[in-house]
């Protein structure tokens, strides 16, 4: 699973962090590898925002992969690649050279189930505490509808 947004420093490390955290609380860490990276490289390198990692350690995670610029390799590497908003969904799925890697990409709202009214999970970066609290927790129920789905899927359950 490979989690997308546009300076990987936000949403994507939050999911990765959220997600690593769930599949580790399955027993599925060998089975699951989870990573994240933006559709822009402006942060590459750099830790996640200093907001989403005290954000994230109140409820217990620790976002602290670098971030990196998604490549045209990560359809070969990962079945599931997951975007945060429209605009990323369009940048990744553009450089799709197949419908087999097209079909890997799904809006991260798509697992949401208890906030199915949220289309997108919104950029925190220029707004306060409130928005970064709203994205864990659309990150929390995504990743938990994720897992869902993923171990349905290949027989987990």
């Amino acid at each position: 699973m490979l989690f997308v947004c546009l300076g990987n420093i936000c949403r994507s490390p939050a999911a990765e962090g959220i997600m690593a955290t769930v599949v580790e609380k399955s027993g599925l860490q060998d089975v699951i590898e989870v990573d994240s990276a933006g559709t822009s490289g402006w942060h590459e390198g750099e830790l996640p925002d200093e907001r989403m990692r005290r954000h994230g350690k109140r409820r217990g995670y620790d976002f602290r992969s670098p971030a990196r610029k998604f490549r045209k390799s990560d359809f070969d590497d990962f079945d599931y690649i997951l975007v945060m908003d429209r605009q990323n969904f369009a940048s990744v799925k553009a450089m799709a050279s197949s419908w087999e890697q097209t079909g890997k990409i799904h809006m991260m709202t798509e697992f949401s189930r208890q906030h199915p009214h949220h289309d997108h999970v919104p950029d925190p970066y220029y707004g306060g505490a409130s928005g970064f609290e709203l994205v864990l927790d659309l990150l929390e129920d995504a990743c938990e509808g994720l897992l869902h789905t993923v171990k349905t899927r290949i027989s987990l359950s």
